[in-house]
């Protein structure tokens, strides 16, 4: 510990700083903890939190581990009843306030668990914070341990708990399965603190929402999920789901493009004869460049572009198969900017 530590807190508490005070006794407790001094870094933390004497709005709480997630601006987020549902269900859940408040989103990457978590959050009119795992993972032994165990020090201290929501997105990072023969002996310990930490958590904090997610499900210490009081499954768009939200990307996107004719039946087709499907995440990027891509003086380039993704290179698929995928005419027209005679001619000679 510095002078200046000292210093800094005896100038906050003489200018009734109380956010400036608290924020340089966590830096204090911190050095402690970095030193091995575990016992004195926690009896730090203990005091802060039992003095209670803080109460700074939400954006004024500060953290090295903690980042604050704007959730003013998201853009509307489409998901299949059967999981907006179950979003439904969290809202309802901790409005009861009755300690239901750990979720766990598992799915596929581009499943929209993220960003659920922000509709979460804004829908309760609660603060999000997402954990900074770069800043947790750390190369030294033992350290990594001793950043969890301070970021949950942290959020036991967040000022307005009942207004909060915490964020471990892709938990995997730092949470596997601790008898699994591939994972480290340090990973395995790291597990066990967040095991520890999530039941201090419940016991100190009732108010605050914990919500996780993960793309490795089947890799997660069976006892970490028991920890979580609902689990989130992702994975469950029909190919329907995901037609109707290409459609919403592509009517969202399409009009910031002049120049573009809107072709919905001919954009739908291309999808249903696709033989799979991505998730929202990576659909809305092929949309996107597909339309951004596309040649201004060609109105239906886009089209192009999205079946070359989606199905595979236009140009090296026959106006027969074409035809035998169920586009018409004037579909493969514009798909192979070819005119309707041509295509007509070469329909009548099988090429």
């Amino acid at each position: 510990m510095k002078k200046q530590n000292v210093i800094n807190l005896i100038k906050y508490h003489v200018e009734r700083n109380e956010n400036g005070f608290r924020n340089e006794a966590i830096n204090i407790a911190r050095y402690f903890d970095s030193i091995g001094d575990d016992q004195l870094a926690e009896y730090v933390m203990g005091l802060i939190a039992e003095a209670n004497l803080y109460t700074p709005q939400s954006n004024d709480f500060e953290s090295d581990f903690l980042k604050q997630i704007d959730t003013r601006t998201i853009e509307p987020l489409y998901l299949p009843s059967v999981i907006s549902g179950d979003i439904k269900g969290i809202i309802n859940a901790v409005n009861h306030n009755i300690g239901i408040n750990k979720f766990l989103f598992e799915g596929l990457p581009g499943s929209g668990k993220t960003e659920a978590v922000k509709q979460v959050a804004r829908l309760l009119g609660r603060t999000l914070y997402c954990v900074n795992f770069e800043n947790i993972i750390d190369s030294k032994l033992g350290q990594t341990n001793k950043n969890i165990a301070t970021v949950f020090n942290e959020i036991n201290l967040i000022p307005h708990p009942n207004k909060t929501v915490i964020l471990f997105d892709e938990i995997d990072v730092i949470a596997l399965d601790r008898v699994n023969s591939n994972d480290v002996r340090e990973m395995g310990r790291v597990t066990s603190t967040i095991l520890r930490e999530l039941d201090r958590l419940t016991d100190l904090n009732k108010e605050i929402v914990i919500i996780a997610t993960t793309n490795l499900f089947s890799n997660f210490d069976k006892a970490l999920i028991r920890r979580f009081d609902a689990t989130i499954n992702f994975d469950r768009y029909s190919k329907n789901d995901l037609v109707e939200v290409a459609e919403y990307y592509f009517s969202s996107y399409i009009k910031n493009f002049k120049g573009i004719t809107k072709d919905t039946r001919l954009f739908r087709k291309i999808l249903n004869v696709a033989t799979t499907i991505p998730y929202p995440g990576e659909l809305k990027n092929i949309i996107k460049t597909s339309l951004a891509f596309s040649d201004i003086s060609s109105e239906n380039d886009y089209l192009r572009r999205l079946f070359n993704s989606m199905i595979g290179d236009i140009d090296q698929i026959d106006i027969v198969s074409l035809k035998d995928m169920g586009f018409t005419v004037r579909e493969i027209e514009k798909l192979k900017g070819e005119s309707k005679s041509s295509v007509s001619r070469k329909l009548s000679k099988g090429e």
